[in-house]
């Protein structure tokens, strides 16, 4: 195997963490108003577009930690390279590293604007961008293990959140989710796509996986991690499909934000500020883990020390940031990045999966002739 990962001990985690691991890269802002795409498409059968999303999502896991099985001590990187050689595999690895890159600037910009939509209109960009990145790169400096230690602490604090959807429950109506597929499956599978954006970030573990202690583990927790993703948006879609009319659900860009304005406590009128704030904690694992995932990208390709990658990554991003103003185009870069995402997060583990199945097929049998020679 070419360029394999030396690890050391204490860069290695438990295989338990990976539930947090996965499970806190895809919760982030996509889930803050990801119905009214959904809806858009599949109108009240989306619900089974997000279960339809959720399971390939299994899928695509199985056939990653099916071909990492094969390279237990490398990553994507590495196992692009000894498929494709030098050159194509460290072309394909460039190609990773731009989107780790993108992905990172969608769910930053995204937050950003959504801090700016409902708590401070008239604070800069630039000043949210440079908190937030030096929030992260002060976790990216502490290593894999801090990076895993904010995943985790992002999903336990994180908890008290979704039960809030009860209060919005009060005034449901269970008849909107109903006739059941009444929508034409090709609308259905079209609003499954279209969870691209909210649902992926569970890639990572193509990135991760050889520093996981347990291997025989892998399987468990990361199959847990991708359920109980599906089990939450799974029920922040049923809850606004049953409260929103499909009119209010079609103007409705933070659906989900819009739920927790109706949530009022005798100490706490406005708990959707409470929640856009509470949410930094749990974009922070997205950002942090695609940033992690393109360092080890990134050394593949250059020599370059972690402090100076981090510094010159945030510096571009903090100007994509700057440059990036307005709704039409945030909109605009999450419709195509989702649209590209979509292939390298769905569709090409499962061709890389086949590839890698055959090479180990034609290189079993060509050992087999040598032996016999």
């Amino acid at each position: 195997m070419k360029n394999p990962i030396r690890l050391s001990s204490k860069d290695m985690i438990n295989a338990y963490l990976l539930f947090f691991v996965i499970h806190s890269a895809q919760v982030g802002v996509g889930i803050q108003g990801f119905q009214r795409i959904i809806y858009q498409d599949a109108k009240h059968d989306a619900w089974i577009s997000v279960l339809l999303a959720g399971l390939a999502t299994h899928i695509v896991a199985f056939c990653m930690i099916k071909t990492l099985e094969v390279y237990g001590s490398n990553d994507l990187y590495g196992i692009q390279q000894d498929i494709f050689g030098i050159w194509i595999g460290n072309f394909l690895n460039a190609l990773y590293v731009v989107y780790c890159f993108i992905a990172f600037f969608s769910v930053l910009r995204n937050y950003i604007e959504v801090i700016q939509a409902w708590i401070f209109p008239n604070l800069g960009t630039w000043f949210l961008s440079a908190t937030l990145l030096l929030i992260i790169i002060y976790a990216f400096t502490g290593g894999l293990r801090v990076v895993v230690g904010v995943s985790f602490f992002s999903v336990v604090l994180a908890l008290w959140i979704f039960p809030m959807l009860i209060f919005p429950m009060k005034f449901s109506s269970s008849e909107a989710l109903f006739p059941i597929l009444e929508t034409n499956f090709s609308s259905i599978l079209k609003g499954a796509k279209s969870m691209t954006f909210t649902i992926i970030g569970f890639e990572i573990l193509n990135v991760i996986y050889p520093f996981i202690k347990e291997k025989k583990k892998v399987k468990k927790y990361v199959h847990l991690g991708l359920l109980a993703t599906t089990i939450i948006y799974l029920s922040v879609m049923m809850v606004s499909i049953t409260y929103y009319s499909e009119g209010k659900l079609l103007k409705t860009i933070w659906a989900t934000l819009t739920l927790f304005s109706f949530i009022s406590f005798p100490f706490m009128e406005r708990f959707e500020f409470v929640a856009v704030c509470f949410w930094m904690l749990i974009i922070l694992p997205n950002l942090c883990l695609y940033l992690w995932a393109a360092y080890r990208g990134t050394i593949r390709l250059v020599k370059i020390s972690g402090t100076k990658f981090v510094w010159i990554f945030s510096l571009l991003i903090f100007i994509g940031t700057l440059i990036v103003q307005t709704r039409t185009q945030i909109n605009s870069i999450n419709t195509h990045f989702g649209q590209i995402a979509f292939y390298i997060v769905f569709i090409y583990p499962i061709l890389l999966f086949m590839i890698t199945m055959l090479k180990k097929k034609f290189t079993s049998r060509k050992g087999q002739r040598d032996e016999k020679v």
